[in-house]
């Protein structure tokens, strides 16, 4: 076992539970308390899973795009002097009004509801064999079947949001953060009644009950996981494109990765089963995209090349975090902690429990950085998390980073956006 960084022992005791029946496990220097098995913990397995470690977000991960524009081009300015002045590009009516076409083209919430209804809902995915393993009993396929396509190109609230950044060289990117919407939610609740011997369609209790793969309720639930990872793919890729097309640009590099999903691996000359939850796969060479937060600078990491021979102890850190390493900064508050606790609903909403961030606050952070910002909830605010340069510095050199992304635009749901699947 491997524990990378500095953990409240609450997570920490997760951890161990869940290392507990498992061959090999680790967690990541963003890790912090979860659905029983802590968010940036890794667990590997011999034909089994854990649906409640793969969690109801089920195949939620990063994508990001690099596109042929340059901040001169979008902004006006300068990565330089987006960099030395933020205020220049808080002044930037191009960006300014680039923000406003994104939040009004792209969905964020339940379903479609902006002004852009060409997600491809015709998608290959919808004709998957995978769709045979949802009963047809009580109508639960074909309402899961019209949820997946309503919801897809979606991008959700919570902590899910899609970003305008650049780089040191002045390159924009797009980068994107959601998972399969309420088709993972279904699955994962369906298949943690299952599990505990309960029907599809009822609730259960959050509890780890490992899976055989290879028969029953573990095969159907692998099959479907992987239809939920195929849809994920898909909107995350459709709504990045769709923001470079806003922007007028093309596309020349796309990075993308599951952060919560199981996967067949090699770890130490035996095939595993990897569930990672809130962790970027990251064996070497291969590439990833881990976000920060509102108001924080992004990386593109690669996972680092290293020979045995040369450099042993650092292959055998790599093995022990199961090749992976974090999938953003990590909580240090919860959300109400964060935002406060409320009563009702939307504008007739009222705080019954302060809670440690302001508006202010979040707004003096995000205008420092020079982020025009529209949407997000207190809970999101950069206080709420780590520093991204702090985690990445806990997993020591197992990871390089390519490039470091600065905040120009972000955009996630309103604070009063309803969306039962944001997480």
């Amino acid at each position: 076992m491997k524990i990378f960084g500095q953990h409240d022992l609450k997570t920490i005791e997760q951890f161990h539970d869940v290392a507990s029946r498992a061959v090999d496990a680790a967690l990541m220097a963003d890790g912090h308390v979860g659905y029983v098995m802590p968010i940036g913990g890794v667990a590997a397995y011999r034909e089994q899973l854990s649906v409640v470690g793969i969690g109801f977000d089920i195949a939620c991960g990063n994508a990001a795009i690099r596109t042929n524009l340059t901040m001169e081009q979008v902004a006006g300015v300068s990565a330089a002097e987006a960099v030395h002045d933020p205020r220049a590009v808080l002044e930037s009516k191009p960006v300014r009004l680039l923000a406003d076409e994104i939040q009004r083209t792209i969905s964020f919430g339940v379903g479609r509801a902006n002004r852009d209804d060409d997600a491809p809902t015709e998608h290959p995915l919808f004709l998957d064999d995978a769709w045979t393993l949802v009963p047809s009993a009580n109508g639960y396929r074909d309402a899961l079947w019209e949820k997946a396509r309503g919801q897809l190109g979606t991008v959700g609230s919570g902590n899910h949001y899609v970003d305008v950044f650049y780089d040191d060289a002045g390159r924009v990117w797009v980068g994107v953060h959601f998972g399969s919407r309420g088709l993972g939610h279904t699955i994962a609740s369906a298949f943690l009644a299952i599990s505990q011997g309960l029907g599809w369609g009822e609730r259960a209790r959050e509890a780890e009950v490992l899976l055989d793969v290879r028969e029953g309720a573990g095969h159907d639930y692998w099959h479907l996981m992987e239809l939920a990872g195929k849809y994920a793919y898909a909107g995350r890729e459709w709504v990045a494109r769709r923001v470079v097309e806003i922007l007028g640009g093309r596309e020349e590099e796309l990075v993308h990765n599951h952060h919560n999903y199981a996967f067949r691996e090699s770890i130490g000359g035996e095939e595993l089963v990897v569930v990672r939850k809130g962790a970027t796969p990251a064996y070497p060479g291969q590439l990833g995209f881990v976000g920060g937060s509102m108001g924080d600078d992004a990386v593109i990491v690669r996972g680092a090349a290293v020979d045995p021979d040369e450099s042993p102890e650092l292959a055998e850190t790599q093995r022990a975090a199961l090749y992976s390493t974090v999938h953003g900064a990590g909580r240090v508050m919860s959300r109400t902690e964060a935002a406060g606790k409320k009563k009702g609903w939307g504008r007739k909403a009222r705080v019954v429990k302060p809670g440690k961030v302001s508006p202010e606050m979040m707004q003096q952070w995000v205008t420092r950085k020079g982020v025009v910002l529209r949407g997000g909830g207190l809970d999101e605010s950069p206080h709420a998390y780590r520093r991204l340069p702090d985690v990445l510095g806990a997993q020591g050199d197992t990871v390089e980073v390519l490039h470091t992304l600065h905040p120009l635009i972000v955009v996630m749901a309103g604070e009063n956006e309803f969306d039962p699947y944001k997480d």
